[in-house]
């Protein structure tokens, strides 16, 4: 970076075992360099801005008082985490960070030792951090393990699952969690930042656990003293909760004072069982912008570090999340029996204007996209007409309430899923490329993908009028610039549509594969059809073009395993019919982060990859040679 001579500490820093040598009085000037180090790194490269700069002093306190690798840090879906990547040997590949060839912008255990557990989604760290903790246990190891959990990853149920394990097992775990938006206290100052250090101070505990020996011959009196412990911390804070978990609570304390952080770890480092650090931060933390709006500034484009103005990018048409969001409000306005859920994806999901609009009408439920989807299957038995908005590789974590609780009973829930396919540099965590496999599968579900912003619109009109589940799954960004109607016309259920008539090769393509198949149908002269319904499949019409065409090439933004061009195949395996079939898609691996252009290519799903694998395939086989293999990518 050219700002180098700015961080005269921070560079001799290549490893959190040099940050241990350091004098405890020079941790404040170490975090202010690491901040700024995030601010101007980050406005060259995009990424996640305010979580990482509200847990600055936190992560810091952490290498410094925790002998990392050794010791286990888990940390919540990794937004987060840039501090830790800092001072973990990965400060100059900051650089490159969500890009192609670069370092994740998430955890990766292959990507470094001190990222100990792989995390994109939210609300894991605990129950992972719980199973080291166990294994080590059963190894008699003295290494220790603590979770890092973020306040808005506290919403998910599995986090209270792990919670309410940990205090059963009673492991040697500590589980801190990162509140950054005051959402259980708001009360931190001195008095609190003395009682944490008092609470986890090796005095109390003695006497503690001295007391729980002397009265366990008077269960009585035990009980007695139990309780008024727990009204105690009752009145001064708020872990009550955790403590009937079976946590030791100790909080909140100020996220961003390092002499109590680390003061209070080297307390809890020593102590056995399951331990809970409640820690205030403030996201966005030391930068202005990101301060006085942590939301927009969670996620940021390249942007000017003088005054946070994100670089504008060239106008162009409605994204699909924008195309989804005017939709919503528009079929709001018309039918008064449209509902609309989201699991924490108000602003990515497009539904602002909704939800201010509409405010009685919609729930955000937090991160519980289990829960998403159930509550959706109950408004509809209610005579609701529920709209999930969800992101593809989030549906995932609501496999068994989609199939239970809104096919089964043959639902009328929508399912708009956005970032289906390739997303770019948030990579495979959150790559949306299983969709078509996993719901194609399912009896009673009408799975969709539109080929542009208008057929979007007619998509989930057509979903929404629907009575029975429906899906449309759509990319990121935007699509070809196709004019959008502003009406609420719908689609004839199940049937494609064709787009360019040629001769000897069918490209089927589906969704976004619609325009780069139109590309490459001029380039070959062949037929093009736009395929529209992944399920219930134009049967009829993928017949009609195996009678005339020397060969079939499905190509979707998929998996190739189980997608549409499976269902292609198995509707020509069905009708006896034996035609050579080629399937463009994504390969059997996770991918890479990157644009979601740069990935496209290598995965052959631009025009160029197209055109070169079917003219492969053209000259490998004559007319009248038996049927290409069902999977030849």
């Amino acid at each position: 970076m050219n700002e180098q001579a700015s961080y005269p500490l921070l560079e001799t820093i290549d490893s959190p075992a040099r940050l241990r040598e350091l004098p405890r009085r020079e941790l404040p000037r170490v975090a202010e360099e690491v901040r700024r180090y995030i601010i101007h790194s980050v406005a060259r490269t995009g990424g996640h801005l305010a979580a990482s700069l509200g847990t600055v002093e936190l992560t810091v306190a952490l290498h410094y008082v925790f002998k990392t690798p050794l010791d286990r840090l888990v940390w919540d879906v990794g937004h987060q985490a840039y501090a830790h990547k800092i001072l973990t040997g990965r400060r100059e590949a900051m650089a490159g960070i969500r890009q192609r060839d670069g370092i994740s912008g998430f955890l990766k255990r292959s990507e470094s030792e001190y990222d100990c557990f792989g995390a994109g989604h939210s609300s894991t760290s605990v129950s992972a951090a719980l199973g080291m903790a166990i294994a080590l246990q059963q190894q008699s190891s003295e290494q220790r393990v603590a979770a890092i959990i973020g306040d808005g990853a506290m919403t998910a149920g599995m986090a209270y699952e792990a919670l309410n394990h940990a205090g059963h097992v009673e492991a040697d775990l500590l589980v801190i969690l990162n509140d950054n938006e005051m959402s259980i206290s708001p009360n931190v100052g001195g008095m609190s930042n003395y009682l944490a250090k008092l609470l986890s101070g090796r005095l109390y505990a003695t006497m503690r656990e001295g007391g729980k020996k002397m009265l366990s011959a008077m269960p009585q009196m035990r009980e007695l003293a139990r309780r008024a412990e727990e009204h105690m911390k009752g009145m001064v804070i708020p872990g009550t909760l955790f403590e009937e978990l079976g946590f030791n609570y100790i909080g909140p304390i100020d996220g961003h004072d390092l002499d109590t952080l680390v003061t209070t770890l080297r307390n809890l480092y020593h102590l056995k069982g399951p331990q809970f650090l409640h820690v205030i931060t403030r996201k966005g933390k030391g930068y202005a912008p990101a301060e006085k709006n942590p939301c927009a500034y969670h996620g940021v484009t390249p942007y000017d570090p003088a005054d946070g103005r994100m670089h504008k990018k060239s106008a162009t048409g409605p994204t699909y999340t924008q195309v989804f969001g005017k939709w919503l409000c528009d079929m709001a306005a018309a039918d008064p029996a449209l509902v609309a859920i989201t699991p924490a994806m108000c602003e990515g999901s497009g539904m602002v204007e909704f939800a201010r609009r509409f405010p009685q009408r919609f729930f955000d439920v937090g991160i519980a996209e289990q829960h998403s989807i159930t509550l959706a299957a109950g408004m509809a038995c209610e005579g609701l007409k529920p709209v999930v908005a969800i992101y593809s590789t989030f549906l995932q974590r609501g496999y068994d309430q989609f199939i239970h609780d809104v096919a089964l009973q043959n639902l009328p829930v929508l399912f708009a899923i956005d970032r289906a396919g390739i997303v770019g540099p948030d990579g495979p965590t959150h790559d949306g490329i299983f969709d078509l496999s996993f719901l194609r599968c399912i009896p009673n579900l009408v799975l969709m993908a539109p080929a542009d912003e208008n057929e979007c619109r007619l998509m989930l009109s057509t979903g929404f009028r629907h009575d029975g589940p429906c899906a449309v799954r759509y990319p990121r960004g935007g699509g070809p610039g196709v004019p959008v109607a502003e009406d609420l016309a719908t689609l004839p259920l199940g049937k494609a549509k064709p787009c360019r008539e040629g001769r000897r090769v069918a490209l089927l393509a589906f969704g976004s594969m619609v325009a780069p198949a139109r590309e490459a149908g001029e380039a070959l002269d062949a037929t093009v059809v736009n395929m529209r319904f992944v399920k219930p499949l134009d049967t009829e019409l993928v017949k009609k073009l195996a009678a005339c065409h020397e060969l079939l090439v499905t190509i979707e933004e998929n998996v190739v395993a189980g997608g549409a061009g499976s269902a292609v195949r198995e509707c020509l395996d069905e009708a006896g019919i034996v035609c050579p079939l080629l399937h463009l898609g994504l390969p059997d691996a996770f991918g890479h982060h990157g644009t979601r252009e740069e990935l496209l290519a290598a995965c052959g799903l631009d025009k160029a990859g197209i055109v070169a694998a079917v003219q492969a395939q053209l000259r490998g086989r004559q007319p009248g040679h038996l049927p290409l293999s069902a999977n030849s990518y």
